[in-house]
């Protein structure tokens, strides 16, 4: 499998050189290179963010990925009050994947080892930050969260609703409910939009179920394309070698027309939505896009 970063000015992402790359070429599955996780992906945008700030440094980049949860995935400590328990508890944090070197751990099942971390911390109502944990790293539970949020009534509610399967519209019935929407459990930016803004960059998603939108999806298409014309092969030799070369196949030219019918494509469904909501009585903004 192939994860790469393309741009219709330059192609693939490389250095002027070509001995630097943000292209990751990885064996899928448990007991060969794992699966390419959220943690993978961050990596291979902090390689990319190194090949532009060094060698294209007078342009201004902006990362523009498929609205995946691979992608948009929370950082593993963001606020949530899924598992939460009413009281203090000294098991209850942030389950993540436990790695080494970079590398996801496995237990004796084959399904990937969990560890536990803290979790939060959250956002009281003055914007201070609220720790969800004790001087001796003890959660002190929902009921006192909501407390110090000034939630008095509502900390005196139920844990959850049977199988946190509350009534639809309800939204204080129970404390894991009134948590749930709180904005510092509700909102927040990816991990990977925290990445890389520390680093001056931007990463925005494309909307949901579109894929069409970003024309690297079109550039993997011709690569399948060229790839299939090879002759056919078992050894992983052959078949890493074909992969490259069918990558590189792609023409610059291909990319630009590949791009441009994806701002077609954006432009056509703004469109269609600014009728739609016409027909309804609502508006949109067209932004102008360069």
């Amino acid at each position: 499998m192939v994860a790469d970063f393309v741009s219709a000015d330059y192609g693939w992402l490389r250095s002027p050189d070509g001995s630097e790359s943000a292209q990751v070429l990885f064996k899928a599955g448990k007991s060969r290179d794992g699966y390419f996780t959220n943690e993978d992906i961050i990596a291979q945008t902090q390689t990319a963010m190194d090949i532009v700030h060094k060698h294209y440094p007078h342009d201004e980049h902006l990362f523009i990925l498929d609205n995946a949860t691979t992608h948009s995935k929370r950082p593993a400590t963001a606020p949530s009050a899924t598992k939460m328990t009413k009281n203090l508890s000294t098991k209850f944090g942030a389950e993540v994947t436990a790695t080494v070197n970079g590398k996801t751990q496995y237990a004796s099942d084959g399904k990937p080892l969990k560890v536990v971390i803290q979790m939060g911390p959250g956002q009281l109502p003055d914007g201070q930050p609220q720790s969800f944990y004790d001087s001796n790293g003890v959660f002190i539970g929902m009921t006192r969260i909501l407390e110090e949020r000034g939630l008095v009534a509502e900390s005196k509610l139920k844990a959850s609703c049977k199988g946190f399967k509350c009534e639809k519209g309800a939204t204080n019935c129970c404390q894991r409910r009134v948590l749930y929407n709180q904005p510092d459990f509700t909102e927040g930016e990816s991990a990977l939009e925290i990445a890389c803004k520390a680093r001056g960059f931007e990463a925005v998603f494309l909307p949901k179920f579109h894929c069409e939108m970003n024309f690297i999806e079109q550039c993997w298409g011709h690569s399948k394309r060229v790839y299939r014309q090879y002759p056919p092969s078992s050894k992983e030799a052959d078949l890493e070698k074909n992969v490259l070369a069918a990558l590189e196949s792609v023409p610059l030219v291909t990319m630009r027309r590949c791009e441009t019918l994806s701002m077609m494509l954006l432009i056509s469904y703004s469109f269609m939505t600014t009728v739609m909501l016409g027909a309804l009585g609502g508006s949109l903004m067209l932004m102008p896009m360069g």
